[in-house]
């Protein structure tokens, strides 16, 4: 399957779309403003489109550029690809190196926040600071994250998400603290149109527990491999998931960590888009 027929409101999302080719297919991203380059990174099921709010009052001061992975968005779902978080970080890195981004901030959220790692510590020298929320990047531990990894990797579970999309449809909206307009879930509703475009959300939450050898290697290179970056915790302390706890290895593997505590549950960039760029402006205006 490439390409689904979604066209985003230009209302909702009003940038102008870019595509890179990478080994792994087309991807879509948007580039918008001048200045200092920030890369977001969204997780499951979102895409560039999670960040609008964010890019929309950074881009008079910053480049904001945010890719859509394969398989999520406005990208190809390529046939070949396995949807891993260890693909999607190649994937990242082969934009960076086409757009040859250097003095980079990378900001990370769920599933894009172990891969933002990855790639920092791959390509350490290209990256000034890393922002961080409500995400993480060691083995799941957390008992209600390993039941719910075990549920996800069911079959009846991923039956759900490939024929119903139960991830976008029932798992979403319990991460805003407010429900999502119509017109919202919408556009998080329509890149995954079919059972076959749902392959990259049932594969990540298939990962959460099949990653763990992968994580488990970025936990142990972290600390010395990134603890000397400034990081920026902006966390919604609601979250049903990630709860405050989940900053803790983050705060032991930083020696320069910020916390900034958001009104918000998972989906800080729906229930807090101003605080999170008015957190980052400050942060990187130091």
């Amino acid at each position: 399957m490439p390409f689904i027929d979604f066209r985003p409101n230009p209302r909702l999302f009003p940038f102008e779309s870019h595509w890179f080719s990478s080994p792994s297919g087309k991807v879509h991203y948007v580039d918008e403003g001048e200045g200092p380059p920030i890369l977001f990174l969204h997780g499951n099921p979102t895409w560039s489109f999670l960040y609008r709010g964010i890019i929309i009052r950074l881009r008079k001061r910053f480049r904001c550029i945010a890719p859509d992975l394969p398989g999520f968005g406005l990208s190809e779902h390529p046939a070949d690809y396995g949807y891993t978080p260890e693909e999607h970080a190649q994937t990242v890195e082969y934009l960076m190196a086409e757009l040859d981004l250097r003095d980079l901030t990378l900001m990370g959220h769920d599933w894009g926040g172990p891969i933002a790692m990855r790639v920092a510590l791959n390509q350490v020298d290209r990256i000034r600071a890393l922002v961080m929320g409500n995400t993480w990047y060691w083995p799941m531990d957390a008992p209600h994250l390993r039941a719910f990894s075990w549920l996800l990797s069911t079959g009846y579970a991923q039956g759900l998400i490939h024929k119903r999309n139960m991830f976008v449809e029932r798992i979403l909206p319990l991460g805003a603290k407010h429900p999502l307009a119509a017109e919202v879930l919408e556009h998080y509703r329509g890149p995954f149109p079919t059972v076959d475009s749902r392959a990259g959300i049932a594969e990540l939450a298939r990962q959460l527990g099949s990653a763990a050898h992968w994580l488990g290697d970025i936990e142990m290179e972290a600390h010395t491999g990134l603890g000397h970056l400034p990081l920026l915790l902006t966390w919604g302390m609601d979250d049903l998931a990630f709860t405050p706890p989940f900053m803790d290895p983050f705060r032991r593997d930083f020696q320069k960590a910020r916390v900034v505590r958001l009104d918000a549950r998972h989906l800080i960039q729906e229930d807090a888009p101003g605080e999170v760029s008015q957190a980052i402006q400050e942060f990187l205006g130091r």
